[in-house]
């Protein structure tokens, strides 16, 4: 019923001049979802408060409810199409009147931890880009048919949610950053093993991919009412630049189950890295920030080693974000092991004496469908130097593509054999002693394998044409602009 559902709202949208891509799609679904999912939530609380015998103050009053304008029912509980708006009156009044009044809730909000602070920040970024307010008249009954009234509903929800942003993410560079493959998160946070009580942060959080995985790993088993609220209020925390991201990021964790989640819409490198507090930093961290950004001069000023490379401040940011004995898990380029500049030098320098750099994981080309580049994630604990660092070479036995993507199966051997650093044929460990403690070259060669130069598969060629020719159309479009 749920998949259907959206390909009807898919059918719909695509009839609309203003939205052309999947991501169009994605953030059109996702603001009416949000209403729709906040109107089911006020009943279920005003229900709540009436079995108890007590008041219920209604955050959306009664004019703006989901259920007054967008699917207004007869007595009977029928769609009353008699007192329901459409065409070009609906669009007047979502365009003039109701954003106008959701977004105010940012300024009337008591703090941006709150649902309604949320509300203010999504409507003062996302645009209705409906323009036929026939059509949006039919994806609104569309999203009406859609519950969140279990928690079976709202996981299978979530799931279909999910693809809509893999498709998303895939699409091209507009979406913001690539989609992390499910399978290689799950793996990250296998390998960190967050806890309840955990502060666990991702300062990159793009769809909120690591956080919502992580929700699901610690929501395992029955727990008390106590471990559910912290799971709810004091266990994950975000930061995202782009508004579209961001939306889909706080539409991600209410599909999930968290209700008012700790995502910040603010470009994270803005911070001072020295005004951080230990009472503010996090236990665990999982992140897949941005590469190949350029950051401005006055960003770069927040840290010690000054770098445009945008990946490479986000990881001095987790590395200061970490609180001693804290645990992370990052995914990188893998040039950062082994370039020659002095910020890549710094910077391995200083994660290897401020962190026990543990474990490499050297990922296979095609992780990351579009990204034409070879990504390493890197597993640390801050507060002890680096002694001996474990490698990994994840080796699928097969060409990864958007046919043939990763699987949980392919990291199977590799949590296995990190729990306890055992060597194989592709895992090894190297002494900090055997580093260059000149250029601090961390590269991955396997030292139980004979050097050769390996022949680059098909596939992985065809990722790199694609994201060559994303980026020139990002370039001409930015010709364009100027003439």
């Amino acid at each position: 019923m749920f998949e259907q559902a959206f390909k009807n709202i898919d059918d719909v949208l695509w009839k609309e001049a203003g939205c052309t891509t999947e991501l169009d799609y994605t953030e059109q679904t996702s603001w009416m979802l949000f209403l729709k999912y906040l109107d089911d939530l006020e009943k279920e609380k005003a229900m709540q408060a009436e079995l108890k015998g007590k008041p219920y103050e209604y955050i959306i009053d009664e004019q703006h409810r989901w259920s007054t304008w967008a699917a207004p029912k007869t007595p009977e509980g029928e769609f009353d199409h008699n007192n329901a708006m459409t065409g070009d009156d609906l669009i007047a009044y979502v365009n003039g009147e109701l954003f106008t009044y959701l977004h105010g809730f940012k300024q009337r909000a008591s703090g941006p931890d709150t649902i309604e602070y949320k509300i203010g920040e999504i409507f003062g970024e996302i645009k209705n880009k409906f323009t036929s307010g026939y059509s949006l008249r039919d994806a609104l009954e569309y999203i009406d048919a859609l519950s969140f009234n279990s928690q079976k509903e709202k996981h299978e929800l979530s799931h279909i949610y999910e693809t809509k942003i893999k498709n998303m993410g895939n699409a091209g560079r507009n979406g913001g950053e690539y989609y992390t493959p499910r399978p290689l998160i799950r793996a990250m946070i296998q390998v960190v093993n967050p806890q309840i009580g955990e502060r666990i942060y991702d300062g990159a959080c793009g769809s909120a991919g690591f956080l919502c995985e992580s929700y699901d790993y610690l929501r395992q088993g029955e727990l008390t009412t106590s471990q559910l609220k912290i799971l709810q209020t004091k266990t994950f925390y975000g930061k995202e630049k782009k508004s579209l991201a961001y939306v889909i990021a706080i539409m991600n964790l209410i599909l999930h189950g968290i209700e008012a989640p700790n995502i910040i819409h603010i470009n994270t490198l803005a911070e001072h890295s020295d005004d951080i507090q230990e009472k503010d930093r996090y236990d665990v961290i999982l992140a897949n920030p941005p590469f190949g950004g350029k950051e401005r001069k006055e960003v770069q000023q927040n840290f010690t080693i000054k770098t445009g490379e945008t990946a490479f401040l986000f990881l001095q940011h987790f590395i200061k974000n970490l609180k001693a004995g804290g645990r992370a898990a990052v995914v990188i380029k893998n040039t950062f092991l082994s370039n020659s500049d002095n910020a890549s030098k710094a910077l391995r320098q200083e994660l290897l004496e401020s962190c026990n750099l543990h474990t490499i994981l050297d990922c296979p080309g095609g992780t990351f469908l579009g990204a034409g580049v070879k990504t390493v994630v890197l597993f640390f604990e801050k507060g002890a130097p680096t002694r001996k660092i474990w490698y990994c070479h994840l080796d699928p036995g097969r060409s990864l593509g958007k046919t043939n993507p990763l699987n949980d199966n392919d990291l199977k051997e590799f949590v296995e054999l990190q729990a306890s650093f055992e060597d194989s044929d592709e895992s090894w460990t190297v002494s900090i002693n055997d580093i260059d403690q000149e250029f601090f070259d961390l590269s991955v060669k396997n030292p139980n394998k004979a050097d050769e130069e390996p022949l680059r598969d098909p596939e992985v060629i065809i990722n790199e044409i694609e994201t060559l020719d994303a980026e020139s159309v990002e370039i001409l479009e930015g010709i364009r602009g100027i003439l």
